[in-house]
């Protein structure tokens, strides 16, 4: 409160307690009011101006033009008072029609005050004097005011405020007991106006706080009648902050504020505002209790001062101070709403207000541009009054963002001209997936949702919001008044993550993603999702993977999971172990099952097996597979036959002695089934009968040959048992000498392919195959044998031949009897027709094929070029008389 420059003649007065109690305090009102001490013999008709009546309470301005006229005209009666003087004291309020707790006479006792100032003793002293307590509600605040002017400026002034707070006024302490009392300087200022701070507990505001002045001045002591107050009954606010003015939706003004934070009730507010435009003024004062005020039908081009105040609503307060004055000039061009968010398929609308040069455009003169590049069409148009124009696009589609512009211009124009100003129009697609998944376990649900099919909006904040249903989802899901926010958080694929934790598995959660902004806020369609109806299992468990014995199929065993309850239904995949295994699927549907068998085409390979489950009704989703099992190899029946083997005889004729070398090759994986541990060679003599030698792990043998006639066979042997299918070879001195083989040729065809052919003469003995070797001559090299049919007669041999080398070829029968005599050549054949021609065949046939296409291509070449060159020699028609008229195409046919 700004303190005023008034006149006052400084009292010395001085109060003797004349009464028991202050039980008769003077109850300060949450308004100014005015301590008067007036001389004896004095009316207080004194201090009213003339023509005014006493119960007048509007005093303020009259007292300076009062005290003067008295002064300069009553020196007889100034002159006329006793040095001491007893002064009447009361308290004035705008409430007042009477001094209240007047101080000169109560209870037979008087408030006497000693004045030798001729000035006090002719016109007495008055104050306003006005008590708060700050909005902090910490401090009580009483200020003091002179309400005329001092001619005298040689007074010492201080100022005391005496209190004590009591729970109940009645317990007011005794006028002896002047300790109970506390004291506080007030300040005083150049201009005599003071300020008394009193500090109050937060727990004490409902008190009553007991007190009166103590003003001393000249060195004489003045005593004020006691006042009481309830602090919380005086609380004067902080004047409202945070004053806003904007042209609402609908066209009005909307006038704002906020209120002030720590005041512990609601309040009311004064709102005085003036309108100041060319086609019209007026002023208002409303009170409301609300935060904000309507202004109706706000004009173009039109200035508007807003200042607020505000009151405790209930109970008694009071006014803050007024708010600082703020102004707000309306465009000549009003848009309501200004700007517009909304989503794809809805229907909205602008209003315009148009002023041009201090007229106002009438509404049927009004068009509308969308980016001043397309005309709205006139059908989309209503006439909402003699000056608002509305536009209304139906079923929007999406924005196309233009640069850095992320919304549509709308323009509303005079006929012939558009004003710069514009109204933005924001669409954005708001359908937002919502995928859930709930744990196998049964604990949680996750949800997952992107914002890449949204247009990105800067000040917009996405939130999930959901609502829980007791039981299940409806059949069509909505967006529900009561939701709750979900913390979602991004995750490093760009999606967001929110986690409902603890869930209720049959209960029904609607959701729907919120985007907030300043210019409103959008739902993405609702879905609906059921905890239960969502489960991603546990993927099996104790999967394991073998290749069954004997029969030769892969067996997957698993553990379905524990939950969920329901019946599953199971997929495996399974491949050749590798970097890249090839998966193949397999679909078991029958809940029950928990094993599952299939034929693979190589039994004796590593295979990788995973297994994941589902709900069998389709529900939910695929679990993760599980952990790869991997199958061992083991064999699975007996080999399927013995290696095939050959022999090495050497002989040494001076020692008599023949031994023979049988050597063969490992069997492969599809014979041995899986393995071979070890292999056999069993022997068979007329003299000694039958008996066997294990050859451990080695594919050659060497064992004496001392009988006229030796069978052997050689078995394979694994972990299941011994071959069942087995070659024999008998060596026999006498088939020996058996010759079958008329002749043997060879004809080589290139470096890897050598045609070998034989005749045979009749013989009686059953031949059961041939034995063919080759190897180069005049070398330690490995001899190559080859097994062939006994129906064949002529044979390929596909190796690497050296031609400038020499080959031996041998040719063996082999008869159940034994091993007949071989036919031995040293070299290929020469001259034989026949074959030669054979051999011809693969030679020539091939080059005819090669010439007969590059012959074709020639050909082609040469007919193109032929045609390009008679064309290059043909005369434009055009040009040569004697050219026009003829068919040349005719002549290109001929060609």
């Amino acid at each position: 409160m700004i303190c005023q420059k008034f006149y006052v003649a400084l009292l010395h007065w001085e109060f003797i307690y004349g009464i028991t109690a202050f039980n008769l305090a003077y109850p300060i009102s949450p308004w100014k009011f005015k301590l008067s001490c007036v001389p004896p013999n004095t009316t207080y008709d004194f201090l009213l101006p003339a023509g005014l009546s006493k119960n007048t309470s509007n005093l303020n301005g009259h007292y300076e033009a009062v005290v003067e006229t008295k002064l300069n005209s009553s020196g007889t009666y100034l002159s006329n008072l006793p040095s001491k003087t007893t002064f009447h004291c009361c308290f004035w309020s705008k409430e007042d029609k009477n001094c209240s707790v007047c101080a000169d006479d109560v209870e037979g006792k008087a408030f006497v005050s000693t004045a030798n100032s001729l000035v006090f003793q002719q016109i007495g002293a008055n104050w306003n004097i006005q008590c708060w307590m700050k909005e902090d509600l910490k401090l009580l605040i009483c200020y003091m005011e002179p309400l005329f002017k001092n001619p005298l400026k040689n007074y010492d002034l201080k100022v005391h405020l005496l209190y004590v707070l009591l729970e109940v006024l009645e317990e007011s302490p005794r006028p002896s007991q002047k300790d109970s009392f506390q004291i506080v300087q007030c300040n005083c200022s150049v201009h005599e106006c003071c300020e008394c701070h009193v500090p109050v507990p937060t727990a004490k505001l409902n008190y009553t706080l007991l007190m009166y002045l103590k003003i001393t001045s000249g060195g004489v002591t003045f005593h004020s009648p006691p006042m009481s107050v309830q602090p919380i009954n005086v609380v004067k606010p902080d004047p409202p902050s945070g004053l806003h003015m904007e042209i609402t939706d609908t066209g009005d003004l909307k006038i704002s504020w906020s209120s002030p934070i720590s005041v512990p009730f609601q309040l009311r507010y004064q709102v005085k505002y003036s309108e100041n435009s060319t086609t019209n003024m007026r002023k208002a004062d409303e009170t409301v209790s609300a935060t904000s005020l309507l202004v109706d039908s706000a004009l173009p081009g039109s200035s508007y001062e807003v200042q607020v105040r505000g009151k405790r609503l209930d109970g008694p307060g009071i006014w803050s101070d007024w708010s600082t004055p703020l102004t707000f000039t309306t465009q000549d061009v009003i848009y309501f709403p200004p700007k517009i968010l909304t989503s794809v398929g809805s229907n909205v609308s602008f209003h315009c207000v148009y002023k041009n040069e201090n007229k106002i455009v009438s509404s049927k003169k009004i068009v509308w541009w969308m980016n001043l590049a397309e005309k709205i069409p006139q059908s989309q148009y209503d006439v909402v009054g003699d000056h608002v124009s509305k536009v209304t696009f139906p079923n929007l589609n999406a924005t196309r963002p233009r640069g850095k512009f992320t919304y549509d211009a709308v323009y509303c124009c005079n006929e012939h001209e558009c004003h710069h100003r514009y109204a933005e129009l924001y669409v954005i697609d708001v359908n937002i997936n919502i995928s859930c998944e709930t744990d196998g376990y049964l604990t949680k649900m996750t949800c997952r949702w992107s914002t890449n099919a949204i247009q990105s909006l800067v000040g917009s904040a996405l939130q999930l919001r959901y609502h829980r249903s007791s039981l299940y989802c409806s059949d069509v899901p909505s967006i529900h008044p009561i939701s709750e926010p979900k913390d979602c958080h991004l995750q490093r694929d760009g999606f967001y993550e929110c986690i409902f934790q603890p869930i209720f598995l049959l209960s029904g959660y609607t959701m729907w993603i919120r985007i907030n902004h300043p210019l409103g806020s959008l739902d993405s369609p609702p879905t609906c999702v059921v905890p239960d109806s969502v489960v991603k299992p546990l993927p099996p468990s104790s999967v394991t993977a073998e290749i069954t014995v004997k029969i030769g199929l892969l067996k997957i065993s698993w553990e379905k999971p524990v939950f969920p309850e329901n019946n599953l239904q199971f997929q495996i995949r399974y491949g050749l172990s590798g970097k890249e295994v090839q998966w193949k699927m397999y679909e078991v549907y029958d809940a029950k099952l928990k094993s599952a068998s299939l034929p693979v085409p190589d039994m004796c390979a590593i295979y990788a097996v995973q297994v994941r489950c589902q709900r069998l009704d389709g529900l939910g989703y695929w679990s993760d597979w599980s952990t790869p099992a991997y199958t061992a190899v083991t064999d699975i029946q007996v080999p399927l036959r013995g290696p095939e083997f050959w022999r090495i005889i050497n002989e040494d004729i001076t020692k008599k002695e023949r031994n023979v070398t049988l050597f063969w090759k490992p069997l492969m994986k599809t014979d041995s089934l899986c393995s071979v541990r070890r292999y056999v060679v069993k022997h068979y003599t007329s003299r000694i009968g039958t008996w066997s030698e294990d050859v451990g792990n080695h594919t050659k043998f060497t064992f004496p040959w001392t009988e006229q006639t030796h069978s052997v066979t050689v078995l394979a042997i694994n972990s299941i048992g011994a071959s069942s299918a087995n070659f024999n070879l008998t060596f026999s001195l006498s088939m020996s000498k058996v010759n079958i083989v008329q002749s043997l040729s060879a004809y080589p065809l290139n470096s890897s392919c050598v045609i070998l052919s034989w005749m045979l003469s009749p013989s009686d003995y059953n031949l059961t195959y041939f034995i063919l070797e080759w190897t180069i001559l005049n070398e330690d090299n490995e001899i190559k044998w080859l097994r062939i049919p006994s129906s064949v007669k002529k044979y390929y041999i596909h190796d690497h031949f050296i031609p400038i080398e020499k080959y031996q070829f041998s040719l063996y029968p082999v008869f159940m009897e034994g091993v007949g005599k071989p036919k031995i050549i040293n070299s290929f054949t020469q001259g034989d027709e026949k074959h030669q021609n054979d051999a011809g065949l693969y030679v020539i046939v091939p080059i005819i094929i090669s010439s007969s296409i590059l012959l074709l291509g020639t050909l082609l070449i040469s007919h193109q070029r032929m045609k390009k060159l008679f064309w290059e020699d043909v005369p434009n028609p055009k040009n040569c008389s004697w050219a026009q008229g003829l068919n040349f195409q005719k002549r290109m046919d001929i060609l």
